[in-house]
Protein backbone atom coordinates (compact mmCIF):
# COMPACT_ATOMS: atom_id res chain seq x y z
CA UNK A 1 0.00 0.00 0.00
CA UNK A 2 1.20 3.38 -1.27
CA UNK A 3 2.20 5.46 1.89
CA UNK A 4 -0.27 8.47 2.63
CA UNK A 5 0.72 11.94 2.06
CA UNK A 6 -0.35 14.38 4.79
CA UNK A 7 -1.04 17.95 4.12
CA UNK A 8 0.94 20.69 5.91
CA UNK A 9 1.38 23.72 3.76
CA UNK A 10 -1.72 25.88 5.07
CA UNK A 11 -5.23 26.77 6.09
CA UNK A 12 -8.07 28.97 4.09
CA UNK A 13 -9.91 30.31 6.95
CA UNK A 14 -13.36 32.29 5.95
CA UNK A 15 -11.56 35.65 7.80
CA UNK A 16 -8.42 35.67 5.27
CA UNK A 17 -10.29 34.36 2.09
CA UNK A 18 -11.37 37.70 -0.40
CA UNK A 19 -15.38 37.94 -0.91
CA UNK A 20 -14.95 37.92 -3.90
CA UNK A 21 -14.09 34.32 -5.45
CA UNK A 22 -12.26 36.18 -8.93
CA UNK A 23 -10.28 38.08 -6.92
CA UNK A 24 -9.26 35.16 -4.57
CA UNK A 25 -8.49 33.42 -7.63
CA UNK A 26 -6.31 35.96 -8.94
CA UNK A 27 -4.14 35.78 -5.96
CA UNK A 28 -3.97 31.82 -5.39
CA UNK A 29 -2.81 31.99 -9.67
CA UNK A 30 -0.10 34.50 -8.57
CA UNK A 31 1.42 32.57 -5.85
CA UNK A 32 1.07 29.09 -7.67
CA UNK A 33 3.01 31.09 -10.40
CA UNK A 34 5.89 32.56 -7.67
CA UNK A 35 5.72 28.79 -6.63
CA UNK A 36 6.85 27.69 -10.11
CA UNK A 37 4.21 25.45 -10.03
CA UNK A 38 4.30 23.85 -13.80
CA UNK A 39 2.15 24.78 -16.19
CA UNK A 40 -0.28 27.09 -13.63
CA UNK A 41 -2.62 27.79 -15.78
CA UNK A 42 -3.71 24.51 -16.91
CA UNK A 43 -7.13 23.12 -16.11
CA UNK A 44 -8.81 20.19 -16.90
CA UNK A 45 -12.25 20.60 -18.29
CA UNK A 46 -14.51 18.58 -17.86
CA UNK A 47 -17.68 18.26 -21.04
CA UNK A 48 -20.67 16.46 -21.51
CA UNK A 49 -21.71 14.60 -24.60
CA UNK A 50 -25.84 14.46 -25.50
CA UNK A 51 -26.07 11.25 -24.32
CA UNK A 52 -24.56 11.92 -20.73
CA UNK A 53 -21.62 10.26 -21.43
CA UNK A 54 -18.57 12.49 -19.39
CA UNK A 55 -15.07 13.72 -21.09
CA UNK A 56 -12.07 15.43 -19.85
CA UNK A 57 -8.98 17.00 -20.71
CA UNK A 58 -6.21 19.86 -19.75
CA UNK A 59 -6.59 22.85 -21.52
CA UNK A 60 -4.99 26.43 -20.89
CA UNK A 61 -6.30 29.17 -19.15
CA UNK A 62 -5.58 32.50 -21.12
CA UNK A 63 -7.48 35.36 -19.23
CA UNK A 64 -10.18 35.40 -16.50
CA UNK A 65 -11.70 37.93 -14.56
CA UNK A 66 -15.22 38.83 -13.86
CA UNK A 67 -16.42 38.19 -17.22
CA UNK A 68 -15.32 34.42 -16.32
CA UNK A 69 -12.52 31.81 -17.59
CA UNK A 70 -11.07 31.77 -21.02
CA UNK A 71 -9.50 29.19 -23.24
CA UNK A 72 -9.12 28.93 -26.96
CA UNK A 73 -9.49 25.55 -28.64
CA UNK A 74 -11.05 23.92 -32.42
CA UNK A 75 -14.59 24.08 -32.46
CA UNK A 76 -14.62 21.08 -34.02
CA UNK A 77 -12.76 18.94 -31.61
CA UNK A 78 -14.75 16.87 -29.63
CA UNK A 79 -14.91 19.41 -26.36
CA UNK A 80 -16.51 22.06 -29.24
CA UNK A 81 -19.26 19.48 -30.43
CA UNK A 82 -19.78 18.56 -26.84
CA UNK A 83 -20.47 22.31 -25.64
CA UNK A 84 -22.25 22.93 -28.46
CA UNK A 85 -24.55 20.01 -27.10
CA UNK A 86 -24.72 21.08 -23.96
CA UNK A 87 -22.58 23.82 -22.79
CA UNK A 88 -22.23 23.34 -18.73
CA UNK A 89 -18.99 22.53 -17.92
CA UNK A 90 -16.57 21.97 -15.29
CA UNK A 91 -12.95 23.42 -14.74
CA UNK A 92 -10.67 22.19 -12.08
CA UNK A 93 -6.90 23.24 -11.03
CA UNK A 94 -4.60 21.73 -9.04
CA UNK A 95 -1.85 22.97 -7.56
CA UNK A 96 -0.04 20.00 -5.96
CA UNK A 97 3.17 22.17 -4.21
CA UNK A 98 0.85 24.47 -2.87
CA UNK A 99 -1.27 21.72 -1.93
CA UNK A 100 -4.31 23.30 -3.43
CA UNK A 101 -7.36 22.87 -5.56
CA UNK A 102 -9.92 24.73 -7.88
CA UNK A 103 -13.36 23.66 -8.82
CA UNK A 104 -15.21 25.84 -10.99
CA UNK A 105 -18.63 24.83 -12.95
CA UNK A 106 -20.72 26.98 -15.24
CA UNK A 107 -22.08 27.62 -18.38
CA UNK A 108 -19.70 27.78 -21.40
CA UNK A 109 -20.16 30.34 -24.64
CA UNK A 110 -18.33 31.05 -27.32
CA UNK A 111 -16.67 34.50 -27.47
CA UNK A 112 -16.67 37.08 -29.96
CA UNK A 113 -14.79 36.56 -33.49
CA UNK A 114 -12.87 39.77 -32.76
CA UNK A 115 -11.33 38.57 -29.27
CA UNK A 116 -10.72 35.43 -31.09
CA UNK A 117 -8.95 37.37 -33.45
CA UNK A 118 -6.96 39.21 -31.11
CA UNK A 119 -5.48 35.87 -29.28
CA UNK A 120 -4.94 34.59 -32.35
CA UNK A 121 -2.70 37.09 -34.05
CA UNK A 122 -0.82 37.28 -30.56
CA UNK A 123 0.33 33.64 -30.97
CA UNK A 124 3.39 32.28 -32.37
CA UNK A 125 3.46 31.47 -36.06
CA UNK A 126 4.27 28.03 -35.21
CA UNK A 127 1.69 27.98 -32.59
CA UNK A 128 -0.79 29.35 -35.70
CA UNK A 129 0.87 26.60 -38.26
CA UNK A 130 -0.23 23.63 -35.63
CA UNK A 131 -3.55 24.96 -34.63
CA UNK A 132 -4.49 25.66 -38.60
CA UNK A 133 -3.06 22.27 -39.85
CA UNK A 134 -4.34 19.96 -36.66
CA UNK A 135 -8.02 18.44 -37.68
CA UNK A 136 -8.16 17.81 -33.81
CA UNK A 137 -10.23 14.73 -31.95
CA UNK A 138 -10.19 13.06 -35.48
CA UNK A 139 -8.78 9.98 -36.80
CA UNK A 140 -5.54 10.14 -38.99
CA UNK A 141 -3.33 7.60 -40.39
CA UNK A 142 -0.18 7.97 -38.61
CA UNK A 143 2.11 10.84 -37.74
CA UNK A 144 3.57 11.64 -40.97
CA UNK A 145 0.08 12.31 -42.08
CA UNK A 146 -0.03 15.11 -39.76
CA UNK A 147 3.37 16.23 -40.23
CA UNK A 148 2.42 16.75 -43.98
CA UNK A 149 -0.45 18.93 -43.08
CA UNK A 150 2.08 21.08 -40.72
CA UNK A 151 3.97 21.60 -44.04
CA UNK A 152 1.39 22.11 -46.36
CA UNK A 153 0.02 24.96 -44.16
CA UNK A 154 3.66 26.40 -43.26
CA UNK A 155 4.56 26.29 -47.43
CA UNK A 156 1.21 28.95 -47.86
CA UNK A 157 2.11 31.17 -45.21
CA UNK A 158 5.49 32.68 -44.15
CA UNK A 159 4.21 35.38 -41.63
CA UNK A 160 0.46 35.65 -40.48
CA UNK A 161 -2.30 33.09 -40.74
CA UNK A 162 -5.82 34.24 -41.16
CA UNK A 163 -7.84 32.61 -38.19
CA UNK A 164 -9.74 29.28 -39.35
CA UNK A 165 -13.30 30.07 -38.98
CA UNK A 166 -13.05 26.10 -37.11
CA UNK A 167 -10.75 27.81 -34.49
CA UNK A 168 -11.68 30.64 -31.43
CA UNK A 169 -12.45 31.16 -27.34
CA UNK A 170 -14.76 29.90 -24.87
CA UNK A 171 -15.66 31.44 -21.83
CA UNK A 172 -17.01 30.05 -18.62
CA UNK A 173 -19.28 31.86 -16.63
CA UNK A 174 -19.37 30.48 -13.19
CA UNK A 175 -21.88 29.77 -11.12
CA UNK A 176 -20.15 28.23 -8.02
CA UNK A 177 -16.20 28.05 -7.41
CA UNK A 178 -15.01 26.07 -4.54
CA UNK A 179 -11.39 26.68 -3.01
CA UNK A 180 -9.94 23.51 -1.29
CA UNK A 181 -6.77 23.46 0.80
CA UNK A 182 -5.29 20.73 2.29
CA UNK A 183 -5.14 20.09 5.84
CA UNK A 184 -3.98 17.38 8.27
CA UNK A 185 -5.26 14.24 9.16
CA UNK A 186 -7.82 14.66 5.86
CA UNK A 187 -9.52 18.05 7.42
CA UNK A 188 -9.51 19.82 4.58
CA UNK A 189 -10.30 23.52 4.05
CA UNK A 190 -13.02 23.86 1.09
CA UNK A 191 -14.90 27.03 0.61
CA UNK A 192 -17.87 26.87 -2.01
CA UNK A 193 -18.83 30.37 -3.04
CA UNK A 194 -22.16 30.08 -4.92
CA UNK A 195 -23.47 33.32 -7.13
CA UNK A 196 -26.50 35.03 -6.14
CA UNK A 197 -28.04 37.66 -8.56
CA UNK A 198 -25.30 39.99 -8.25
CA UNK A 199 -23.34 38.94 -5.20
CA UNK A 200 -21.59 35.40 -4.25
CA UNK A 201 -22.78 33.35 -1.16
CA UNK A 202 -19.72 31.58 0.57
CA UNK A 203 -19.86 28.39 2.81
CA UNK A 204 -17.85 25.68 4.52
CA UNK A 205 -18.27 22.43 3.13
CA UNK A 206 -17.08 19.19 5.09
CA UNK A 207 -13.74 17.53 3.92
Amino acid sequence: MAERYDYTKGQLLESEANVDPFQQFSVWLEEATQAQVIEPTAMCLSTVADNGKPSSRIVLLRSHGPEGFTFFTNYESRKGHEIKECPLGCLNFWWGALERQIRIEGVIEQISEAESDDYWYSRPFESQVASAASPQSQTIEDRESLNILVKQVRDNHTDQIPRPPHWGGYRMQPDMIEFWQGGPARLHDRLRYQRLDNSWQIDRLAP
